[in-house]
C-alpha cells in the first residue's frame, strides 16, 4: 500500500474520536446526558417529534381538501342517477365548492385559510338546501376537517 494503512471500518467523525475518549468523558448513569430527550420536561413545550410540524399540518390541511374536492366531483353523477333531481343550480355549487377547495389547499400556507376551510365546510352544509346528499356530504367533511383542527391543536400548540 502507497499511502498509510486505515481500517476500512474507522471514520474521521470527530464525535466518534470524542466517544473513543477517557472512561471519565463519558456520561454517567443518571446524568443529564444519559436522560432521554423525549419525555417532557417541566417548563418546556411538548415536542412533537416531527422535524417540520407547521408543514405536516399544512400538508393535512391541503390533503383534507383535496381529498374533499376529489369526492365532491365524483359524488355528482351517482347522485344524479340515484338521489333524484340534482338541479343544474347544485351542480354548479358541487363545482364551485370543489374548486374553493383546490383552491384552499394550495393556500395552506396563509393563515386565514383554515378559517376559510371551516366556512368552505359549512357552506356545504347549506348546499343541503339545494339537494339532501350535499347536507350528508357536508356533515361528513365537518367532521373529518373538525379532526384535521384538533390535530393542528395538538402538533403546533
Amino acid at each position: 500500500m502507497t499511502g498509510p494503512e486505515r481500517d476500512p471500518h474507522t471514520t474521521n467523525d470527530p464525535t466518534d474520536q470524542a466517544a473513543a475518549g477517557s472512561p471519565a468523558d463519558q456520561a454517567v448513569p443518571g446524568s443529564p446526558a444519559d436522560r432521554p430527550e423525549d419525555g417532557p420536561v417541566a417548563g418546556q413545550p411538548r415536542r412533537s417529534g416531527l422535524r417540520n410540524p407547521e408543514a405536516a399540518v399544512r400538508g393535512l390541511g391541503a390533503g383534507t381538501l383535496g381529498l374533499e374536492a376529489l369526492v365532491l366531483l365524483l359524488a355528482i353523477q351517482p347522485v344524479r342517477v340515484v338521489g333524484g333531481d340534482l338541479s343544474g343550480a347544485a351542480i354548479g355549487v358541487v363545482v364551485a365548492l370543489a374548486v374553493a377547495a383546490i383552491v384552499l389547499a394550495g393556500m395552506m400556507r396563509r393563515p386565514w385559510a383554515w378559517n376559510a376551510g371551516t366556512v368552505l365546510q359549512g357552506l356545504l352544509m347549506l348546499g343541503g338546501l339545494l339537494h339532501w346528499s350535499l347536507l350528508g356530504l357536508g356533515i361528513i367533511f365537518a367532521l373529518v376537517w373538525a379532526y384535521a383542527l384538533h390535530v393542528r391543536r395538538v402538533i403546533l400548540g
